[in-house]
């Protein structure tokens, strides 16, 4: 037997520090929508067997149990997804990243006060125009 061959690729990728935490950040916004999905496509089982008008207890118990494995494995999920988010914005704090969060991207930053009818909205011109002190 001889062994496999495997073509040496190289692709070029040059990506720069702060492009490589936003694509890390985009991942686990999307894993955060994954587990949504799924937490929703639960309680839409649970609602269509509420539905079906289950006839025993123990009906009632396996689904109670299947529902009650998923919820775990979401929530071993979030936790992970946690760490990882701690490490990125360690990252992000660890690098200069200025001239990146300062391109155009359309975001707008809330400020919770106390209660939630208390926020005021800011858009990304006049957050870098009152961070930049120009204002």
């Amino acid at each position: 037997m001889s062994l496999p061959k495997i073509p040496n690729i190289t692709p070029n990728i040059s990506l720069k520090r702060c492009e490589t935490i936003n694509l890390l950040l985009s991942s686990i916004a999307l894993e955060e929508i994954g587990l949504s999905h799924i937490l929703n496509a639960e309680g839409e089982k649970l609602q269509h067997f509420l539905k079906a008008c289950p006839e025993s207890l123990n009906d009632f118990l396996i689904m109670n149990e299947s529902i009650n494995k998923t919820l775990r494995t979401i929530v071993n999920s979030q936790i992970l997804l946690q760490f990882k988010m701690e490490d990125v914005i360690g990252l992000d704090k660890e690098s200069c990243c200025e001239k990146c969060s300062k391109k155009k991207s359309g975001f707008k930053k809330y400020s919770f006060k106390g209660n939630n009818s208390d926020y005021s909205e800011e858009s990304e011109d006049d957050f870098n125009e009152s961070s930049d002190g120009s204002s």
